[in-house]
């Protein structure tokens, strides 16, 4: 099927989605029972110190485009659950609806629910350092502009980002002016291989987690309880405008203290845990440790939904031990940058404890079934939390889960291969499972029987072999709506948000078609500028087309005047490869120009014949070399490609 075209599915499906089940009334009944839903201290610490909720909780553009709003939230409205949505789930749905500003301690405080983080504020003794500013400019400035509401009006003298993932950067730009960093005045820092890291996974494969993500945060389904409730870390990823600024310092030592505007702050790295850059703080004379990412109230991703490079839970856990025997004994107050603080020493030596346990026991049994000869899937069936976490709140997976984190730690050390060399080879989805189906007596009989399944609440395996009637016979609408009935059924079940939204968007891009978007780069203008040439080059290189470079062959030099820089780049044997340094003598053409006229040449901001004529790009040598290298290139892709069915042109 076409990306964006939709298969006519019966009228009873396309309105509205179906209620709970009896089989999932059943299921989150039973979840109900087993938590301590009596315990309300987590609410208690949410509301702790606020001086106030934000303005209507909704945050618009000039022109009234609404780009965040809390009031979409409104129907969770109790305690009790309703059916389509899992009691826990439901629980820290209603907590994440705390918001506004609040005061932590003498000069700490958190801006929460304006966006799925929380910016936090340190009052220097000239003026603010502020921690993660959000995902974008438009509600990291309303924000900012809550905070000046209720506090002094002092100017920003520092942005710190704790990570590399957007939430923690994307709004920069809305609470500092680039030119009062270049000036001196504001001050940028970030742990080492910040940059790096934000090149590898928002640069060379940004467009397929950009699609994924649809699904892992459920932005295009309604809210409402058959729709999205939570993403599990905060409510939602807010829209609008994400930018860079590239930071001024870097936290390069393991451990490193620095005074800010008055304030010590120790720098602690933490590589290769929930980021690939990712570092806590403690701030000594505030008595108030900030663990960044690393240890919110839940259990997080080894890998998340959108794809990552898998994430080392061993040296995850190592760090939040090592947090705890530097910081814990002089730390009165815990911080992160998502969710609540947790207050008085016990309680964080509690807290930090069983997070550093939870990392550690699913890295330590996946291994232990590893050494087994176990899969993944089995391995992802049996482990399970231990008595003393399994019913503690603050390591519940409401974003990551047991079962795919298990199977994250199988990948890190095994790769994506289980051993049985029947799976080495096997078909590509889709004439696998027109074999499937053939062998199985043929879609009518496959979904006869699956009916009987759903009937019973079987709907893992309804979904999982109604998946191969979709892709044998993509067109196939009662197939098609069967196993949007199951995921949707699987999706009120789940008590992490990140499956539900997943199964819920999967249910809808099923039953709808898949939404059609425009084909354009996805890459915001800040990333660009801020990529390594080599980076940049490489990103160009994975959208080289093999059959339009058969038998072509070139070596260009560059010189970027404003970096100062001199790179090669060779196109031989249908790939590109690049070399920084000297120019070769062997180039068929030398381009100097400046890296922002490249930036936006590859964004369509600027054509070769328009740089050329303004003298913005020269060229030595055979210039139609630069336009042919172009014309070699895919053009920007569509980001709405076909998930939940082959899609056109795949096998």
């Amino acid at each position: 099927m076409a990306a964006g075209s939709a298969v006519p599915v019966p009228a009873s499906h396309l309105d509205v989605a179906r209620d709970a089940e009896a089989a999932t009334r059943a299921a989150n009944s039973a979840m109900a029972a087993k938590l301590p839903f009596d315990d309300t201290r987590d609410f208690e610490a949410a509301r702790r110190g606020l001086i106030a909720p934000m303005p209507e909780g909704i945050v618009t553009t000039g022109h009234g485009t609404v780009l965040w709003n809390l009031g979409e939230y409104a129907f969770i409205d109790g305690e009790l659950a309703p059916a389509t949505v899992n009691p826990s789930l439901w629980r820290m749905a209603r907590l994440n609806l705390a918001n506004g500003l609040f005061k932590v301690a003498e000069r700490v405080y958190q801006l929460r629910g304006f966006d799925i983080a929380n910016m936090t504020v340190l009052e220097g003794d000239t003026g603010l350092i502020l921690i993660d500013p959000l995902t974008t400019a438009e509600v990291s400035r309303a924000a900012l502009a809550h905070y000046r509401a209720h506090r002094p009006d002092k100017p920003v003298v520092a942005v710190i980002y704790t990570h590399s993932h957007i939430d923690h950067y994307g709004g920069v730009r809305g609470v500092i002016d680039e030119a009062d960093v270049k000036a001196g005045k504001v001050a940028v820092i970030a742990p080492a291989g910040f940059m790096e890291a934000i090149s590898g996974e928002n640069v060379l494969a940004g467009l397929p987690m950009m699609r994924r993500a649809q699904f892992q945060f459920g932005a295009m389904l309604p809210r409402g309880a058959r729709g999205q409730v939570d993403a599990g870390l905060g409510k939602a990823v807010a829209r609008g405008t994400t930018g860079l600024i590239a930071p001024t310092r870097s936290i390069v030592e393991p451990v490193e203290t620095h005074t800010v505007d008055g304030i010590e702050i120790v720098f602690q790295l933490a590589p290769e845990t929930e980021a690939p850059a990712e570092m806590h703080m403690f701030y000594p004379g505030l008595g108030v440790l900030n663990m960044a990412e690393n240890a919110c109230p839940l259990l997080h991703n080894f890998i998340p939904l959108r794809g990552s490079v898998a994430r080392d839970p061993r040296i995850w856990a190592k760090y939040i031990d090592d947090a705890i025997a530097m910081y814990v004994p002089h730390t009165e107050v815990m911080i992160g940058q998502h969710h609540w603080p947790t207050w008085g020493r016990e309680a964080i030596v509690d807290y930090l404890e069983a997070q550093r346990d939870l990392y550690k026991h699913i890295h330590d049994q996946t291994l232990r079934y590893m050494g087994r000869g176990w899969r993944p899937a089995e391995i992802a069936e049996v482990v399970e939390l231990p008595p003393g976490l399994a019913e503690r709140w603050s390591v519940r997976g409401y974003y990551g889960t047991v079962s795919h984190n298990v199977k994250a730690v199988y990948q890190r050390y095994l790769s994506w291969y289980d051993g049985n060399p029947c799976n080495l080879n096997p078909l590509p989805p889709a004439p696998a499972a027109k074999k499937f189906v053939e062998y199985m007596g043929g879609a009518a009989a496959v979904v006869a029987r699956a009916r009987t399944d759903f009937a019973k609440g079987e709907f893992r395996w309804v979904a999982q072999v109604m998946k191969e009637v979709v892709y044998a016979e993509p067109d196939n609408a009662e197939a098609r709506a069967l196993c949007a009935d199951a995921l949707e059924q699987m999706g009120y079940q789940a008590e992490s948000a990140t499956w539900r939204n997943a199964f819920l968007y999967g249910a809808q891009e099923l039953r709808h078609g898949v939404f059609k978007m425009p084909a354009r780069i996805m890459l915001a203008a800040d990333t660009l500028a801020g990529l390594s040439s080599d980076i940049f080059f490489d990103m160009l290189a994975i959208r080289l087309d093999p059959a339009k470079a058969a038998g072509q062959a070139m070596v260009l030099n560059w010189h970027f005047t404003d970096r100062n820089e001199k790179l090669v780049l060779t196109l031989s044997n249908c790939t590109l490869s690049q070399r920084a340094g000297a120019l070769s003598n062997r180039a068929t053409a030398t381009v100097v120009t400046t890296r922002a006229t490249l930036d936006a040449l590859i964004l369509g901001k600027l054509a070769i014949p328009e740089a050329l004529s303004s003298g913005a790009l020269k060229i030595e040598g055979d210039a139609s070399r630069l336009a042919a290298l172009f014309g070699m290139l895919d053009p920007p892709s569509t980001l709405m490609f076909d998930i939940l069915t082959p899609g056109e042109g795949r096998l």
